[in-house]
């Protein structure tokens, strides 16, 4: 088998989000950086996100407030140290986007940002850009990165699999030394050669039939680092966010949690409010809460959907706060200033990842992962709202100044074993893809989400077992494409998803489970080991 390298690097960054491209501009003034963009640079959850970023802007509130707000909403189970490691950079790292040109509304005064608030929050500190910061934020970077010039971006390709310094010639402790790359625009699997690899691949809600989130949220990192044998954790909570428009034609269309903290209100089909009956904090409870009250009172009526209402607000402070979202609803024939809109909860973020420290270190030496991808501890059992693009900013920030250090100390490999297909065929029936992938999503929303029961989860691995089977098959016999690899990542991470909710004995945050509703006195995480 010949030995080449199509690509070589200081640092691979796998993923074009707010994680992959913040750590990428802070390398690339001294070291050559590659992104890896699944689809076109900008696509990907990051340029979806409404509502905003957390940060301590505003005399009257805290760090410490903000550090309180998110271990309440993570139900005991984050993990402190993490949380206030990021609280206490988050006023730096949100600077820096703005000293990059990210514009973020203002008071009418023009001195002073206006900061919404969201459920779980006690203070108003979301620095938001309208209703459309992730767009803003993602923009502004992509725009810096494509004029780099230490920056090379290459759009339309997944990462197949990590490759590690475990084969004969390679010296030294075991360590990432690259990954194997299908560019599906030449239908080719090429390697890159990095010194470092890093993985900023978002989360995995694309394993649910419902889910806000863009095609390419596949899981995609999660199982190459699991492959590659990084610990996972905490993958049983997965954040269902409780108001996805309802529409046929528009399936992933998010109703930003902003809305609720300017004073929407949820109801049912006749018009009454049922928050208030679930939490004394109604619509500003938190996710986990807010979802599980709409899904109990959907199956309690038998409805389809219920119902978000803004329409009580002035037009002009609807029109101002929320123009995208009204926009968007006013093609699809409704007025948010006028009557209430449908919606359903919908698989939004994945809570628990790929084991990282503070710096974004996985258990694979040179691999780092960062945002969505990642567990840092920040999350717990419920994400709080606006936590995430946060998240994404502070890693990228402390990945990118551990990894300025290793790359000091780690050397170049000259060549990578070249990707070998000698045996594989063309496949004709790319259908089986399709019908798995469908029955995957199918049985993943049926028996792994919002409310669970052991028998449910047993029925699901069941499933995913002989799916795997299948789908392993398949990838030894015929040659790759876009949806075979993300099945093939999409399975594993199902699989370590249900592994992680059987081992959980107990309902807490986004884990409701019939058969264990009380919790357990000591808030553990759970941590699978490959």
């Amino acid at each position: 088998m010949s030995l080449s390298s199509e690509y070589s690097c200081d640092v691979l960054v796998i993923g074009s989000g707010a994680a992959g491209l913040s750590l990428a501009l802070r390398l690339a003034e001294k070291h050559q950086v590659i992104v890896l963009s699944k689809g076109p640079v900008s696509e990907g959850s990051t340029f979806y996100a409404q509502g905003g970023i957390a940060a301590v802007f505003d005399e009257t509130d805290s760090i410490e407030s903000h550090v309180e707000d998110t271990l309440i909403a993570g139900d005991g189970l984050c993990d402190r140290e993490a949380v206030s490691f990021i609280a206490s950079n988050a006023r730096h790292c949100v600077q820096w986007l703005i000293d990059n040109g990210v514009l973020f509304d203002k008071e009418n005064s023009q001195d002073t940002y206006h900061l919404t608030r969201e459920g779980g929050h006690s203070h108003r500190r979301i620095l938001h850009s309208a209703d459309a910061t992730g767009r803003a934020v993602e923009t502004t970077l992509v725009s810096q990165a494509l004029s780099h010039p230490s920056i090379h971006i290459i759009e339309r390709s997944n990462a197949v699999d990590l490759i590690a310094s475990d084969k004969p010639g390679f010296p030294g402790e075991r360590r990432v030394v690259g990954a194997y790359i299908w560019n599906r625009k030449r239908e080719k699997v090429e390697t890159c050669r990095a010194r470092v690899v890093v993985l900023a691949t978002g989360g995995a809600a694309k394993v649910y039939q419902y889910t806000t989130n863009p095609d390419v949220a596949s899981g995609d990192g999660i199982a190459m680092a699991w492959r590659a044998g990084c610990r996972v954790a905490n993958l049983e909570f997965n954040q269902f966010h409780p108001t996805c428009l309802f529409h046929p034609e528009a399936r992933n269309f998010l109703l930003t949690e902003a809305l609720r903290g300017e004073g929407a209100l949820l109801k049912r089909p006749d018009g009454t409010r049922f928050m208030p009956d679930f939490d004394p904090r109604a619509e500003l409870a938190p996710r986990d809460i807010v979802a599980r009250a709409i899904d109990h009172e959907m199956k309690r009526l038998g409805a389809d959907c219920m119902y978000l209402d803004i329409s009580h607000k002035p037009a002009d402070f609807i029109l101002a706060h929320f123009p995208t979202i009204a926009e968007k609803l006013s093609t699809l024939g409704f007025d948010l200033t006028k009557e209430p809109i449908p919606i359903v909860p919908a698989a939004h973020y994945t809570c628990g990842g790929v084991m990282v420290d503070h710096h974004g270190r996985t258990d694979l030496s040179g691999l780092y992962a960062i945002g969505e991808v990642s567990y840092t501890g920040l999350h717990g059992a419920n994400r709080l709202a606006s936590n995430s693009l946060l998240e994404c900013l502070v890693y990228g920030w402390s990945a990118a100044e551990d990894i300025a250090e290793y790359l000091k100390q780690v050397p170049t490999v000259e060549d990578l074993p070249a990707w070998d297909e000698s045996r594989v065929d063309d496949s004709d029936e790319r259908v089986i893809i399709q019908h798995n992938w469908h029955e995957l999503r199918l049985f993943m929303w049926d028996y792994v989400g919002i409310v669970r029961t052991t028998r449910r989860l047993e029925r699901a691995l069941r499933r995913i077992n002989l799916l795997q089977q299948e789908i392993e098959e398949y990838y030894v016999h015929f040659r790759i494409s876009n949806n075979l690899l993300e099945l093939r990542n999409l399975v594993l991470v199902a699989e370590l998803m249900v592994r992680c909710a059987m081992e959980r004995k107990e309902s807490r945050g986004l884990h409701y489970t019939l058969d264990y509703p009380q919790q357990l006195p000591e808030a553990r995480p759970t941590i699978l080991t490959p």
